[in-house]
């Protein structure tokens, strides 16, 4: 698997990936909320919503807004099982692995930090 870094240069080059940004409102989330309760958030995320082998309304389980996690799942192609199999190679039909959980977590967080030091 490529570095977060280098996952996070490809993803740039995205039209639509490249497309989304934290709101002024979700970095206030951010800020109030603190990097290790929000990292908390994505963990449970990609826990509950993208980890399972099957998941009944795959494609459609992550919200486009209404958290900084769920912005950046979408940015970073972690949103569902397909983009995760299209852009990692992580096949569907098995669960997820704590590495592959953790590498996850950490390229969400790092997208978010990204956006956070963005004016």
């Amino acid at each position: 698997m490529l570095s977060v870094e280098e996952n996070l240069r490809r993803l740039s080059r995205s039209r639509f990936r490249s497309g989304f940004y934290l709101t002024r409102a979700e970095k206030a989330y951010y800020a109030e909320k603190g990097e290790e309760r929000i990292t908390s958030h994505a963990a449970d995320f990609v826990r509950t919503r993208l980890s399972p082998a099957v998941i009944l309304n795959d494609g459609r389980q992550t919200p486009m807004r209404g958290h900084p996690v769920f912005k950046a799942q979408h940015a970073c192609a972690c949103c569902c099982r397909g983009c995760l199999e299209k852009w990692y190679g992580i096949p569907k039909g098995i669960e997820l692995s704590d590495e592959q959980q953790k590498y996850i977590v950490g390229l969400l967080m790092a997208w978010i930090k990204a956006q956070i030091n963005t004016v």
